[in-house]
């Protein structure tokens, strides 16, 4: 099974057209199972063409690169989570080639007022991977300084929600450093969720942010904070960062990380 994880930093790239473009060919290449995707942006103004998905949503544009490359068996939920820039309506993503049984989305900020740009939202979407009933969910949380939306409460209210889940991947941006000692990192691993990176056989630096990027206007150092974590212990391949300018070009203010696991039925 390959999963993929990426924050696309949408609609604030240059070039944004091309990078999609490029995510859309290295998904036909990759024939990726579960993609998760943070920071899926569309504009308030803009009109809608399906359900709360507009026509310049970021999902929107990467399924129409998609379908002309000749890929057109991806499904996808999308939700939104706040206002971000004055101007768009951020949001999250799960996309994959299996059908989706079910899909859940739910806050986990202690705001849920969408105008506020640290109210923070969660999709998921369940699927069948050789008879079995697994969950994935797209995650972007905060920061554990962060005294009015604090990451361990975020971190509480996510697990409430998915702890019914016989097996489930939690994927995205958590913004809490791998490096960084008795802090978000490890309060996920103390919650009995393991790190995909660490169980691989194969993996690299797994560094998915180098130097100042939004929401870490000082930092100067390579960071990752970018994981796919699961309840259970699991045999997983490799484990490597991509899109981050030596495994394909970079596309987003954060690299991906990309995980190979031998899901057995």
């Amino acid at each position: 099974m390959k999963l993929l994880t990426l924050n696309c930093h949408s609609w604030q790239e240059e070039n944004q057209l091309d990078k999609i473009r490029c995510l859309a060919e290295t998904i036909k290449k990759k024939s990726y199972d579960i993609i998760a995707l943070q920071e899926v942006s569309q504009l308030i103004s803009e009109e809608k063409c399906e359900g709360k998905v507009k026509k310049d949503n970021f999902i929107a544009v990467l399924l129409h690169h998609l379908k002309e490359i000749g890929v057109t068996n991806y499904q996808y939920v999308w939700d939104f989570s706040h206002i971000g820039f004055e101007k768009y309506e951020e949001g999250l993503s799960i996309l994959t080639n299996h059908q989706i049984e079910e899909e859940v989305s739910f806050f986990v900020s202690q705001s849920e007022d969408t105008n506020y740009w640290k109210t923070r939202k969660i999709v998921g979407a369940k699927i069948h991977y050789n008879d079995e009933l697994i969950s994935f969910y797209s995650c972007h949380l905060g920061w554990w300084q962060d005294e009015e939306e604090p990451f361990q409460s975020q971190v509480d209210l996510l697990l409430s929600q998915v702890q019914k889940d016989r097996k489930f991947y939690l994927m995205g941006d958590f913004n809490n450093p791998a490096n960084v000692k008795n802090e978000g990192y490890d309060y996920l691993l103390n919650k009995g969720l393991y790190d995909t990176y660490q169980l691989a056989n194969i993996k690299d630096s797994g560094v998915t942010v180098k130097g100042k990027i939004a929401g870490w206007d000082v930092n100067k150092q390579d960071m990752r904070i970018d994981y796919i974590f699961t309840n259970m212990p699991t045999a997983v391949k490799k484990s490597t960062v991509i899109f981050n300018g030596e495994n394909k070009p970079v596309i987003s203010d954060h690299f991906g990380v990309e995980v190979v696991i031998n899901e057995e039925g």
